[in-house]
């Protein structure tokens, strides 16, 4: 029993370890591997290449495939750009292997205690506070691996006649085969670490519990489990996301598929490698390790090299597969990026969630064009339906500042850099204030439906007034939708302030022109009341738009 939790702990411990390495990489260069994955994707070659940078600079190939979905979804990358980085992910997160099969290779006990030292010295100063986190990582993964090799020599598998004669029951044919990769699929997608079952099946091997075969049919199975991550991540994004991630799933059941065709002389060339015989009894385990690495890294480089002149037939293939969806986007409220914990890595859950956002603004700003277009409407029926569903909108504004605020605050509670902490500051701020506007757009909805409720008809001079403030409004929607989506070194609040300031002029100038045409009964008190409300409304939602702008780009708002 002793043993077992042994086993348990370490494996653990050894995806803790690999869970911080993760995140603190991105601390230290997420920013940049973003953009390295926006630009450098041009080509497929270097597509491929690109996602194997990304995968190997964060320790994560589910970072880098749920990052690609959620370009996908931003439409920031194509389908087949997408395709190619997921490739080039297969082959970086092959380093994972390495690194555990360098564990079993020799005592790593001696770099465990020198990380850990220095690990925690960063972290307490302040200083490098995320080098020190990536030590601390590495220490753990390292102290696991280390502690998975104890525990396997301790369990010695082999001199165990009962688990000896089990494994021993399974032929070495095909079905045994299928059987251990259908486990390794299973196991992973339960998991949702290849690494820690890569692990478990070194240490398997290693003890000669299992056979060479048997080890690399587990390692297959762990291919195509480990494609759940971004296949969960995609589904309730748009079809394109859901696309890249069948993509990914096809990619890996490619790969299984030409492997088992070759399956026996494929192992004996990979064991031929790393010289070792996969029939001969009582084998060395550090060559069982590297063997199972080597297979890792050829599946994918073989695989990649194949099906990477095939991106155009396998983007058709996802395209035949997965259909689109029939979907009112403007009556069903559905939130395109986040996805309640499916984000393993915080600074990857503040990029998902500005893109959120993006998308908040922009439905606003379809919501005031609905307004303008319900200012015009001569038909009872058509009014009453635009009206309904300008209500629902400010319903689903609501939501959308309640749903985004709530992850947020999650992501919130995580070890996060002072950067990361003022992005998700200037984040709540922004949805309050999109929120606002959402409830100015419904505000402006109720007073044309009261217009014409008392049919209350404006002047020329009046309509001139209302297309005017509604032409700003306008402007101020799309100047901070820009700012939203974005680099903020590009943008200049001074220009979305100078829109505000237009707001407030006319809104000044109009609210004196109503004054003196009340004063002069040029027409009557009720017209002059609506007018007055719409014009006021209006430059209520250009306050809350330049709110936005200020918080985005943290910009003071000057008094």
């Amino acid at each position: 029993m002793l043993i077992l939790l042994k086993l348990l702990g370490s494996i653990a411990l050894l995806i803790y370890g690999m869970k911080v390495m993760s995140e603190a990489l991105q601390k230290m260069a997420g920013p940049q591997l973003r953009h390295l994955l926006g630009a450098m994707t041009t080509h497929r070659v270097s597509g491929v290449a690109t996602g194997a940078l990304v995968t190997v600079a964060v320790q994560s190939s589910a970072a880098t495939t749920v990052m690609t979905v959620s370009f996908v979804n931003a439409a920031l990358l194509t389908l087949s750009q997408a395709i190619s980085v997921i490739m080039g992910a297969n082959i970086g997160t092959t380093l994972s292997a390495w690194i555990m099969s360098a564990g079993f290779s020799f005592n790593i006990g001696s770099l465990v205690w020198p990380a850990f030292f220095i690990g925690i010295i960063l972290i307490q100063t302040g200083r490098h506070r995320y080098v020190g986190d990536f030590l601390f990582g590495l220490s753990f993964l390292l102290f696991a691996l280390g502690m998975l090799k104890q525990t396997g020599v301790e369990m010695d598998l082999a001199s165990k006649p009962a688990v000896v004669n089990f494994f021993a029951s399974f032929p070495t044919n095909y079905g045994t085969i299928l059987l251990f990769l259908l486990i390794g699929t299973i196991l992973t997608a339960l998991v949702q670490s290849s690494a820690a079952l890569m692990a478990i099946t070194m240490v398997l091997c290693a003890t000669g519990a299992i056979t060479i075969y048997q080890g690399i049919a587990l390692v297959m199975g762990e291919n195509i489990g480990t494609t759940v991550t971004a296949n969960l991540a995609a589904m309730n994004a748009n079809i394109q996301a859901r696309r890249t991630a069948m993509a990914h799933l096809l990619f890996n059941v490619f790969g299984v598929l030409w492997v088992l065709a070759l399956f026996f002389p494929f192992v004996r060339m990979v064991c031929g490698i790393v010289r070792l015989d996969p029939e001969a009894p009582g084998q060395n385990p550090v060559q069982l390790s590297f063997a199972l690495a080597t297979f890792h890294t050829c599946f994918n480089v073989i695989n990649t090299a194949v099906l990477i002149w095939f991106i155009p037939q396998l983007e058709k293939l996802v395209c035949l597969l997965i259909k689109p969806r029939s979907i009112d986007e403007e009556s069903e409220f559905r939130l395109q990026y986040i996805h309640g914990g499916l984000m393993k890595t915080p600074e990857l859950s503040v990029f998902q969630a500005q893109k959120e956002i993006v998308v908040f603004g922009e439905k606003m700003q379809r919501m005031f064009g609905q307004v303008q277009e319900l200012y015009g409407l001569q038909d009872e029926q058509a009014f009453q339906k635009l009206f309904e569903r300008i209500k629902k909108g400010e319903e689903m504004s609501d939501r959308m500042e309640n749903e985004i605020g709530k992850y947020l605050g999650d992501v919130g509670d995580s070890h996060l850099s002072d950067e990361t902490k003022e992005k998700i500051r200037s984040m709540l701020r922004q949805i309050s204030e999109l929120e606002s506007v959402g409830d100015s757009c419904f505000n402006l909805a109720r007073i044309l439906h009261r217009k014409r409720d008392n049919k209350i008809a404006f002047t020329d001079e009046l309509e001139k007034g209302v297309q005017e403030m509604f032409a700003l409004v306008s402007e101020a929607l799309t100047r901070m939708n820009a700012v939203l989506s974005g680099r903020k070194e590009d943008f200049d609040i001074s220009l979305s302030r100078d829109v505000e300031l237009r707001i407030n002029g006319c809104r000044n100038a109009w609210k004196q022109y109503n004054i003196e045409s009340l004063d002069n009964h040029v027409y009557g008190y009720d017209i002059g009341t609506v007018f007055s409300d719409l014009i006021g409304e209006c430059e209520k939602t250009g306050d809350y738009i330049i709110n936005v702008a200020e918080a985005r780009l943290g910009a003071i708002k000057e008094i």
